[in-house]
């Protein structure tokens, strides 16, 4: 079946480019050990780059796909970096040209038996691909995270798409055809100001949706709240998302 395209993100996609978390670094030299070669990585829905500027340290050419207009509008150029609008499915990418395929925090949306054919076919003999995933981000402080926990939860949860809870499950539930190899732990950690958190939890698609359907930011209340939780405006807390990794090699 092939779906339809929603754009869950064109509303923050501002948001989404300035505040999204980024990821180990040591994920990215562990991605291209594994890889055939080191020519060229397909980032595909890449959202505005996160990982493909990462990626193109370690590879000579990343292609960064998107089947939002407005994420590869908010992307951050990189030389080694060639963003283009296509979706999951349809990459436009050469057959056996790819040494390494990275799905970072979006293979819920695909059309998987489409994907998985495209994957199959860009790969080259022995390419890799890695999708992963993070959940919930855990703050610094009691009393603070539970409030986060709460607006995650309550507050917004209602406007989570159905897909959210593949992500929270880490893929476990999704089919994955591919001989499957064995990921160290990684993590992502941050140290941010309120107002840094608060542009992440902005850049959320539920709080955009939110926002869309009632008519005000959720976010003004949160911010309200952690405020005298917070202490000092800039002081910055520790924020940590674990990584959730699946690895398969054609």
């Amino acid at each position: 079946m092939t779906r339809a395209f929603t754009d869950h993100f064109a509303s923050v996609a501002a948001d989404y480019a300035r505040f999204r978390p980024v990821y180990p670094a040591a994920l990215f030299a562990w991605l291209a050990d594994l890889a055939p070669a080191r020519t060229m990585a397909w980032d595909c829905a890449a959202g505005s780059g996160q990982a493909s500027r990462d990626l193109a340290d370690h590879f000579d050419q990343v292609i960064a796909t998107d089947a939002s207009a407005a994420q590869i509008a908010a992307a951050h150029p990189h030389h080694r970096v060639e963003y283009r609008v296509a979706p999951a499915e349809a990459s436009g990418l050469s057959a056996g040209t790819v040494d390494l395929v990275t799905v970072a925090q979006a293979l819920h949306w695909f059309d998987l038996d489409r994907f998985y054919a495209e994957v199959r076919r860009v790969l080259k003999p022995g390419g890799v691909l890695v999708v992963w995933s993070y959940g919930v981000l855990a703050v610094a402080g009691t009393a603070v995270d539970e409030r986060v926990q709460t607006f995650y939860r309550d507050t917004v949860g209602p406007y989570w798409p159905p897909e959210r809870q593949l992500v929270e499950s880490g893929y476990r539930t999704l089919p994955f055809p591919f001989a499957e190899l064995e990921a160290p732990a990684f993590h992502m950690e941050t140290s941010w100001s309120l107002s840094e958190l608060l542009g992440y939890v902005r850049s959320w698609s539920a709080t955009g949706r939110f926002g869309v359907e009632r008519g005000y930011d959720p976010v003004t209340a949160l911010a309200d709240e952690l405020a005298p939780l917070w202490g000092a405006p800039l002081e910055p807390r520790i924020v940590t998302w674990p990584l959730a990794l699946r690895v398969g090699r054609v």
